[in-house]
């Protein structure tokens, strides 16, 4: 479905009523409840309660790597429409990218992560949003908004978490419904024609009932020339639309949250830029335009995507008992021109450059249904041994169309294949926490968990002529994963502890055959971590600043060779894998007005498997590893792919009050990756230089912060970048969005 200017009057029309409509209910609610207590400025860091170890507790208290995102950062990353990619080097030790545009995120803890881009893959880095899993790479795209926190959860999570989080957690928490009425409503219309509009509201349902509604609308023009075709403004817009609906019960020691949520897009895929990237370095070739493409294919993305889940409490004296049940469901259907440009060698014209035979591929998901049962029975907050016990029920069911089509032949379809997977894992765990002294805590837990996978593929028609082919695969693992942890209180404003923690990722397959005659597998991933690190809090509360050094060995970590010259991809073992590194988070008050906050991280990644080889580049690149007798690639000693050694964020905020209620206020922020390897192998061409992105926000707000209007700017210097790439076919090229510029409202009751 093409995106159009009607939608995005619709969302402009949404955002006016919006910010009209909240300002009305908030009179209303205001005259109905008691005088509303008058906003005070904070002028000191507040204590950070955090779910890491689920159950609540002070962020300083938890003796983990761990970070914490606030709503105000999450608005201001993601003012120009970014989805959940907008968490890339926002945290120490985390990056992300994709090859699917705003689908199907994939992210990178430490350096671990998995570049593979089949709609079964799995990732080590496990996203859950409300204390539910999402599994499958087009769950975890689902925008941001509403959120109370986004908590980053760095270094294996085998304890409390499961299967597939060897690298880590990133935790998303919604809002909850209250007996308070609350709520906003923020819109905002930038360059690009990149609209966006986003309210809640929620409050009292009755004596023990309380509800809250959100929604989010984004919209962006087409703003890509195709040359190709002569049509201007033919590809890059999308709209994305998501609700949440959440109602909850109290009523004593028991408490019920039903939630519900949904999510809608239509749009633009990943836009491939054809020989973008010049032979012989990693920069765009001369006279590269951002706002232009030539391609011959098509280019279209849809998802719908809901679920819902039940949280369940009850609160017996010394203890609590937790029921978590989830479903969710998906249905996506993306198609792209992969080789980036028009004709190919043995039909010309062609280009840009040289593309030897033309690529245009579809993906679908017609199904995904997934099902979560959680049960905990938890002791209630005791002064020396705190404990909680759990069991885990995890069912996926999911069925993958791929697609090849002749580009030459109105787009007819020549290469037809059918993937279908069932997955079964349930786990049982626990874990404890004994205070051994006034100033020594010990934590530990353990789990164990099965996991066993029913795959099988069916290719119907190749691209290549083959005849049809039937694979199937059953692979299983079970196993022990746990963590053991020492703090010691210094003084009441400084902890120091020591982890140790081992988790592992399942085992993966792979069916992507219509270029290929088998499946590829690969074996249970193992890690095992160890940090030491600090959590301090200094200057009269103005000052919160956490370290940590950690070293990790992986064995058998699952690698996705993609493409290359045979243009296969497949799943690989890495026999064993390093990883060390350090990060620091920093808060400051440096003034009552002026508010910094920081963040950053060297990663070290090796792989350490004299054995492994892969495939190499099929058009135009230079390699710089040496070769085996076969011409593949030997990646001993390589950095793993999409791994910078350096991270970097800081945000900076200065107010300057107005009035009794109002205050002028600039803020900035900024993120540094450095220079990262896209594939396995190592050459000159297929690598992202060093990356520096800033953020400006100047604006007025008033009535105690409860209005705001505000200028904006993303990728403010307008940095142009390669972020990802295609090697199979020629130096084809994914790039960043360029700066936006705009205007915000928000209004909050």
């Amino acid at each position: 479905m093409s995106v159009a200017c009607p939608s995005r009057s619709a969302v402009l029309a949404l955002s006016i009523a919006l910010a009209l409509a909240l300002p009305m209910s908030a009179a209303v609610a205001q005259e109905a409840a008691a005088p509303v207590k008058q906003a005070t400025k904070t002028t000191e860091l507040q204590t950070v309660n955090v779910t890491a170890s689920k159950r609540v507790e002070n962020m300083q208290k938890v003796p983990m790597a761990l970070t914490v995102l606030t709503p105000d950062k999450l608005e201001a990353f993601g003012q120009a429409g970014d989805g959940v990619l907008q968490l890339a080097s926002r945290a120490p030790s985390v990056y992300a990218e994709t090859s699917y545009g705003r689908i199907f995120p994939r992210f990178y803890i430490r350096g671990l992560g998995n570049s593979d881009f089949d709609l079964n893959a799995s990732q080590p880095v496990s996203m859950v949003y409300d204390d539910i899993v999402q599994e499958n790479p087009i769950l975890k795209g689902f925008p941001l908004f509403d959120l109370e926190q986004v908590e980053v959860l760095r270094g294996p999570q085998g304890t409390l978490f499961g299967r597939n989080s060897p690298a880590g957690v990133i935790k998303f928490e919604s809002r909850r419904p209250s007996q308070e009425t609350s709520g906003y409503a923020r819109v905002s219309y930038g360059s690009l024609g990149t609209a966006n509009a986003e309210a809640a509201l929620g409050g009292a349902l009755g004596q023990h009932w309380s509800g809250r509604i959100s929604a989010l609308a984004q919209h962006r023009d087409n703003w890509i020339d195709n040359t190709y075709t002569g049509k201007k403004d033919a590809l890059g817009g999308y709209n994305d639309r998501a609700v949440r609906l959440q109602a909850l019960y109290e009523n004593g020691g028991f408490n019920a949250l039903v939630s519900a949520h949904a999510r809608w897009l239509d749009g633009t895929a990943e836009v491939n830029r054809a020989n973008a990237i010049s032979l012989g370095g990693d920069v765009f070739v001369p006279g590269f335009d951002r706002d232009k493409v030539a391609q011959d294919g098509l280019n279209k993305q849809h998802l719908f995507a809901w679920g819902s889940n039940l949280h369940l409490n009850w609160n017996v004296g010394d203890y609590t008992f937790t029921s978590i049940t989830g479903l969710e469901r998906a249905t996506t259907f993306s198609h792209g021109d992969v080789d980036g440009g028009y004709g190919a060698s043995f039909h010309p014209p062609m280009g840009p450059g040289f593309i030897p035979f033309p690529s245009e591929t579809a993906d679908a998901l017609p199904h995904d249904r997934q099902i979560t049962q959680e049960f905990r029975l938890a002791s209630n907050q005791h002064d020396k041994l705190n404990w909680q016990v759990g069991t885990y029920y995890f069912d996926e069911d999911i069925a993958i169309s791929n697609f090849d089509y002749a580009t030459f032949d109105n787009h007819a379809l020549d290469g037809y294949a059918v993937q279908t997977q069932r997955t079964k894992a349930w786990a049982v765990f626990g874990s404890a926490n004994y205070q051994l002294a006034d100033d020594f805590e010990l934590r530990a837990g353990a789990r164990w968990s099965h996991d066993s996978r029913d795959f099988a593929v069916d290719r119907l028609l190749s691209p290549f002529g083959a005849g049809p082919l039937k694979l199937a695969a059953q692979p299983h693992d079970s196993r022990w994963s746990g963590d053991l942890t020492g703090t010691w209180a210094l003084n009441p404003n400084v902890n120091v502890y020591a982890r140790i923690a081992n988790g592992f990722r399942a085992p993966s397959v792979q069916g992507r055959v219509l270029f290929a005659d088998f499946i590829s597998q690969a074996r249970p991933e193992t890690i095992t971590s160890y940090e030491l690190g600090v959590k301090t809090t200094g200057m009269d509360n103005h000052v919160r600043f956490n370290a940590d050094v950690y070293s990790y060995n992986m064995h058998n970590q699952q690698l996705t060779a993609v493409g290359g010259d045979i243009n296969v991809t497949r799943l690989l073992n890495a026999s064993k894998t390093q990883g060390y590194g350090a990060e620091f988070d920093l808060e400051a008050y440096l003034t009552p007005n002026f508010v910094l906050t920081a963040g950053g991280s060297y990663n070290h990644t090796e792989l350490k498997d004299p054995n492994l080889a892969v495939a190499v580049c099929g058009s135009g690149c230079t390699i710089l590893d040496p070769l085996s007798a076969n011409g593949n690639a030997l990646v001993y000693g390589n950095t793993l792919p999409n791994a910078p050694l350096w991270i970097g964020t800081l945000t900076a905020r200065y107010g300057i009050p107005y009035g009794d209620s109002g205050e002028f206020f600039v803020y900035t922020d900024w993120n540094y990756r450095s220079e990262v390897n896209f594939f396995l192998y190592d050459s000159a061409e297929f690598k992202g230089k060093p990356l520096l992105e800033g953020g400006l926000r100047l604006g007025y707000n008033w009535d105690y912060g409860r209005r705001e209007v505000a200028l904006y700017a993303r990728n403010v210097t307008d940095k142009r970048a390669i972020t990802g790439a295609i090697d199979f076919n020629n130096r084809t090229a994914f790039v960043n969005d360029p700066r936006v510029v705009g205007v915000e409202f928000r209004v909050e009751l």
